[in-house]
């Protein structure tokens, strides 16, 4: 099976191109990953097969061979940090929960920066 390196993939469009070892670039589709849910990122190994299609060559089953360290991991916040963190979160819940209490939801805008803090501390906690 050929190897290669991711040269670039758009995970909203589905689709990207591979850099070859052995010279040459080939077409990736978001259905020739072997896993579901893979999100290939620049210069990340992978291997995969090939097949000719109607706009020149596309990969198969494409497989990762190394995950690339994430950014987040190499970052992540201090406990201390966390603390603080979690602290002003469950302040803020309050607050939405007094609002529910009241017979209320809280206004869209509100509503949308709070969904926001929420998926920023959910990716800290993941990191």
């Amino acid at each position: 099976m050929p190897t290669g390196k991711v040269k670039w993939y758009d995970a909203e469009k589905g689709f990207g191109f591979l850099t070859r070892d052995d010279g040459g670039e080939v077409f990736v589709h978001s259905t020739a990953l072997a896993n579901a849910g893979t999100v290939l990122r620049p210069g990340q190994r992978v291997e995969f097969g090939v097949a000719e299609g109607r706009r020149g060559t596309q990969a198969l089953q494409v497989r990762t061979l190394e995950p690339l360290p994430t950014v987040s991991k190499a970052s992540r916040k201090s406990p201390d940090e966390m603390t603080v963190i979690i602290e002003d979160l469950i302040k803020l819940l309050d607050g939405v929960s007094n609002t529910y209490r009241r017979g209320k939801h809280p206004d869209n805008r509100d509503s949308k920066k709070i969904a926001a803090v929420l998926r920023a501390v959910a990716s800290d906690l993941e990191a």
